[in-house]
């Protein structure tokens, strides 16, 4: 593989994990509480996956452990609203980057 190869499979491996982070808090609030089992079903995500995204998540406050499984925090809509702009920055950058790069 070669560097820029690498660097374009990097910013893939990144989009999907926030794919991931964005589909999961979705089913949690659509579901919640819900269960790391019943969320790696939904989702079709190995367990250990599930467990790995909803730590940062709840590391980021966007959800929340009970007793019963996961809860999204009253910043779910706030973050919601900042990825959509956030990502749509993102993709008028990289319509420019494509621009730009001669074929």
């Amino acid at each position: 593989m070669t560097e820029y190869e690498s660097m374009a499979e990097k910013l893939e491996d990144e989009i999907e994990l926030l794919a991931r982070h964005i589909d999961m808090l979705k089913m949690v609030r659509a579901n919640q509480p819900i269960g790391i089992i019943r969320l790696s079903e939904e989702l079709g995500l190995e367990k250990h996956k599930v467990r790995y995204s909803l730590r940062l998540l709840e590391k980021e406050g966007l959800i929340q452990p009970s007793r019963d499984g996961a809860m999204v925090t009253d910043g779910y809509d706030d973050y919601m609203e900042y990825m959509h702009k956030c990502l749509e920055g993102i993709v008028d950058r990289i319509h420019t980057l494509i621009a730009e790069i001669p074929k």
